[in-house]
């Protein structure tokens, strides 16, 4: 097991602090570094793909867990897998996809591990068909503050908070998860184009039930009769049928491309309103105004962006926010007020995606609830954002609804309570379970979680 001492930041690189990050290589190190890990207490980090500060302990430690990456037993009658919490989903889809199985839910990145998928509880493209990632999850390991690996089985108070608790329940160690059988590695796609806001919600409600996977990329810049434009992307695993005949011949083959990463040093100008609302032109031009069962790779389908190593230093030194909320269905009003706003506030954002959600997730701290949820990235540099955003959380809050926590950075602790009404139930858990506090994070001190 090593030690050092690092500068620890989230995708977004907005709100860096200083830890010792703890690499451990078994579960028994695991518990003696949560057992030594001092007065400012531990939180468990896995890749590093929360934009905030979820994974961050300023003075305590932070315990890499991606050295416990095994996958012990795969269940192919029952569609199961069991496997350490410190395995990133891209190795679990190599090692599944040969197999005929899929991870349940992916978010937009596969560069997560399973253990920051439960402790987030990821949504994807399919959260309307299937819900986020810990409905898939029939039972995991949980290393408390006392030193004691517990077994926990859905259904039970200590998974649900557990599930999108931001790891402050204790360390995820392994997870047995509930697969989906496919055929191929390819998606069947369609495609088509929405001429604002209020012709995507239609599309959306309509028929968006035919579809497994569904989003909608929208251009925040667009204002007027404009307002909202989009390009709606849906689709399902393709059947081996579909596939040209040299694809038969591999219907399983997972060969993700991968470009030249970003460069350190990424001018911070070019992400202005103006190339950005060029962008945007394109893209939404350039997009079919409908087309029906496109073949395309899971990785182009799923995680466009993890084909560009580093692509978040394409905001520069000063980072970016990404900022998602949810509000629920009778609340499309709101959705168009919020929206509004954004365009007239000319957010440059190039990476602003609209989602319908299906029925929640018994998580406490659980992000998802029925209704729409659109998330941005805005460059963190952008003058009077933080004004802004506390504007639209109190737009979200009005509505009923809740802001991302794994997004988040900047959120006051007074609106919490409003977003998510477990939160009580969930610092009582808490404090029952972990009354010395030893599980903390920079997000759990700013909310007083």
């Amino acid at each position: 097991m090593s030690a050092d001492s690092v500068s620890v930041t989230g995708w977004g690189r907005t709100a860096p602090t200083n830890a010792r990050l703890i690499r451990p290589r078994t579960q028994e190190e695991t518990a003696d570094a949560v057992r030594d890990c001092g007065a400012r207490g531990s939180i468990a980090r896995g890749l590093g793909r929360a934009c905030g500060d979820a994974a961050q302990n300023a003075g305590g430690s932070v315990l890499d867990m991606t050295a416990l990456d095994q996958v012990h037993s795969i269940d192919s009658y029952a569609g199961t897998v069991v496997c350490d919490a410190g395995i990133s989903l891209h190795r679990l889809i190599e090692v599944l996809l040969p197999l005929g199985w899929f991870v349940p839910v992916t978010p937009e990145t596969r560069y997560v591990t399973v253990g920051g998928a439960i402790g987030t509880d990821v949504h994807g493209k399919n959260h309307h068909t299937a819900g986020s990632f810990s409905r898939h999850v029939s039972s995991l390991e949980l290393l408390t503050a006392d030193g004691t690996v517990t077994t926990v089985e859905r259904g039970t108070e200590l998974f649900d908070a557990t599930a999108g608790g931001m790891g402050l329940t204790g360390v995820i160690l392994t997870a047995t998860i509930e697969l989906i059988q496919v055929r191929t590695s390819l998606m069947s796609v369609d495609t088509e184009r929405a001429t604002d806001l209020d012709d995507l919600m239609a599309r959306l409600t309509a028929t968006d039930h035919r579809y497994r996977y569904s989003i909608a990329w929208i251009d925040l810049l667009a204002r007027g009769t404009s307002m909202g434009r989009s390009v709606l992307t849906r689709g399902d695993h393709a059947p081996v049928d579909a596939l040209p005949a040299r694809a038969r011949r591999e219907p399983l083959a997972f060969r993700p491309k991968r470009l030249p990463a970003a460069p350190a040093l990424f001018p911070e100008r070019l992400l202005g309103r103006g190339s950005v609302s060029l962008f945007n032109e394109l893209w939404y031009r350039r997009a079919p105004r409908a087309r029906s069962g496109e073949l395309q790779k899971l990785s182009t389908f799923f995680h466009p962006l993890d084909g560009v190593p580093h692509w978040n230093r394409v905001y520069g030194r000063s980072g970016f926010v990404q900022y998602q909320f949810v509000v629920g269905h009778g609340q499309e009003e709101a959705l168009r007020r919020i929206v509004g706003l954004l365009s007239q506030r000319g957010c440059p954002s190039f990476l602003a995606v609209l989602k319908r959600f299906g029925e929640g997730d018994p998580g406490w701290l659980s992000f998802p609830m029925p209704g729409w949820s659109l998330a941005l990235d805005i460059p963190a540099r952008m003058p009077g954002l933080g004004t802004f955003l506390d504007e639209l959380d109190a737009e979200v809050a009005e509505a009923g609804g809740r802001v991302h926590l794994a997004k988040d950075a900047r959120l006051r602790p007074e609106m919490l309570a409003a977003m998510y009404p477990r939160l009580d139930a969930f610092r009582a858990l808490r404090a029952h379970l972990d009354p010395r506090g030893v599980f903390t994070s920079d997000l759990a001190r700013r909310l007083a979680l």
